[in-house]
């Protein structure tokens, strides 16, 4: 029965493009082909969309740990609310640091840095951060530096665990560990604020960086 089907289809549509003109046949070939290039593209954005970004550079995170200690160590001998501007130098060079590693990364593994998720992972990770800068450079002046640890901790990690939402799963759980220390920091006196920064942007990049190397290649 099916071969009945099949075998008279075939016939019809044999006899149909025969008794179609030239024109109309080179139109409907045309047509499929553009059609089946459109499901092509739509089926190749969805699955990178999908998929995860994973150009996060894990030896970068370690080099933005390092960094972090080394802000710690050069804040802990400053007197007053000058410690604050050490890690507001250190946030200065992390960030080109940042993006330079993950940039390195999807080079060396031939991945498309602006793909679909690796779009979806710098527009969420973007407003947090800015969100973070307008805030420090408003709240400096004004003296309220004793806001400003668990304002970044907070931020960064809501940047880090909405980023991380189109990346692996071990970065927003380094998100969630920044987003605690932040909460911490809240109800902590303004002394401890500079050891927390140590354990989130040192001790957690550290952490969280070696594991994805590992796990990750790199």
């Amino acid at each position: 029965m099916h071969k009945v089907l099949g075998a008279t289809n075939i016939l019809c549509y044999s006899s149909c493009m025969a008794s179609a003109p030239h024109g109309a046949t080179s139109s409907k070939v045309t047509a499929i082909h553009e059609k089946a290039h459109e499901n092509l593209r739509f089926i190749r954005e969805a699955m990178e969309g999908a998929s995860s970004f994973t150009a996060v550079s894990g030896w970068g995170l370690v080099a933005l740990g390092i960094l972090g200690c080394a802000g710690f160590l050069a804040s802990r001998h400053l007197e007053g609310s000058a410690w604050i501007y050490t890690w507001v130098a250190v946030a200065g060079a992390a960030l080109p640091m940042g993006l330079f590693s993950i940039a390195v990364k999807a080079h060396r593994r031939k991945l498309a840095l602006f793909s679909a998720s690796g779009r979806k992972f710098l527009l969420n990770l973007a407003p947090p951060l800015a969100a973070g800068l307008l805030l420090t450079a408003f709240l400096l002046p004004t003296g309220r530096t004793d806001i400003l640890a668990p304002l970044w901790l907070l931020l960064y990690g809501t940047g880090v665990i909405t980023g991380g939402s189109a990346s692996v799963r071990s970065v927003p759980a380094m998100g969630m560990c920044f987003f605690a220390l932040g909460a911490i920091a809240l109800v902590c006196p303004v002394w401890i604020h500079n050891w927390l920064l140590l354990a989130g942007f040192g001790g957690v990049h550290v952490v969280f960086g070696i594991y994805i190397a590992r796990r990750h290649d790199g």
